[in-house]
């Protein structure tokens, strides 16, 4: 009976993460200075993808704003949402602490000097062209987390999750030290560092799309692979050892995961905090811990917010706009606090 309530309740889970990251899409390609009407939307997506023309009934300025302007614009915060989620999820239950997620743990400003160091020099390297930045942004975000873990480990043999964070954090700020040296020594590139170092998915385009989504998919699939490892050692890396799994090999590859997937978000949209801190341990709280689930949930829920926090940010102040990132941290931030109070109040009681 249990089991029978179990898989109904994930179903409808998945249902009502199905439906919000459905209406996010829907209101990011509609809203805006020009509204488009969900049949038009419809009628442009459809034509498009069975490659018919358009019905005549649409405005053809309508085409262009869905298909050049706003849907690349909702796949691309999509897929920056749901890849940090996703990282945000894995960290958090590899170190078993709601505090872990790429920022916290300095992944994310690794991966921003990086992107940083790259638009600074204004390289592409022989053979990446278009993917120079997220890879270097990868190579970054990987080496900052393995310099992380190999000095908690030098300060404590047993790796505390506490130990962890503090370095995290400790790296975190040097890593933005160097990108602030960077900022003042940079000349003509300025503008656009400062801009991409808020976050934003504004005028990015198709080649966005194409250059995050494979990553994104690389990452998922490799932490998909990974699930049942990652709820063993979501219990403690000692019990995981003793039911079978490789702890130092698995967790190599979920890090490397959660790098992939930090390092191009962070490449093709700056830096968006708080996303992956709170989207994963709100999906915990209302669909449980199980990885196999936790995962693809969190990715819908984290990209269907993501959606929505840069359709406020592209409408609140029309015509400018905020960066996305300070949308994410006003949200955030608060929603954070109120889950950390609400957590003490359930030990005291």
């Amino acid at each position: 009976m249990a089991k029978r309530w179990l898989i109904k309740s994930y179903w409808a889970a998945y249902l009502a993460a199905a439906l919000f990251l459905l209406a996010a899409v829907l209101a990011g390609i509609s809203a805006g200075s020009v509204s488009v009407g969900p049949m038009d939307i419809a009628g442009i997506l459809g034509a498009e993808l069975l490659g018919l023309t358009p019905p005549a009934f649409i405005d053809s300025m309508h085409i262009n704003i869905v298909m050049n302007i706003r849907l690349p614009r909702v796949l691309l915060a999509g897929l920056v949402g749901a890849s940090l989620a996703i990282a945000g999820a894995a960290f958090q239950g590899l170190l078993r602490n709601p505090l872990a997620d790429p920022y916290t743990l300095g992944v994310s400003s690794g991966a921003s000097v990086g992107a940083v160091a790259i638009l600074f020099l204004g390289i592409s390297l022989p053979g990446l062209g278009l993917y120079t930045l997220p890879v270097v942004s990868i190579l970054f975000a990987f080496f900052t987390i393995f310099i992380v873990l190999l000095f908690a480990r030098s300060i404590d043999k047993s790796l505390k999750v506490e130990t962890i964070i503090l370095t995290g954090i400790i790296f975190s700020s040097f890593m933005g030290a160097l990108i602030s040296l960077m900022i003042a020594l940079t000349g003509e590139e300025l503008r656009q560092i400062i801009g991409w170092l808020l976050g934003s998915v504004s005028m990015r385009g198709w080649e966005y799309v194409a250059i995050i989504l494979p990553f994104f998919l690389i990452g998922l699939m490799l932490l998909l692979f990974n699930r049942r490892e990652l709820n063993a050692m979501s219990y403690g890396e000692e019990r995981a050892h003793h039911i079978g799994v490789n702890v130092q090999r698995r967790k190599l590859v979920i890090l490397l995961a959660g790098s992939i997937l930090t390092g191009a978000a962070v490449a093709v949209s700056g830096t968006i905090g708080f996303v992956g801190l709170v989207i994963p341990h709100f999906c915990r709280m209302l669909w449980g811990p199980d990885h196999l689930h936790l995962l693809p949930l969190s990715a819908m829920t984290g990209g269907g917010f993501l959606i929505l926090a840069d359709l406020l940010a592209r409408t609140i102040i029309s015509p400018a706009e905020l960066p996305i990132g300070v949308i994410t941290a006003l949200i955030g931030a608060p929603v954070f606090a109120l889950i950390l109070v609400n957590k003490q109040k359930k030990k005291r009681g």
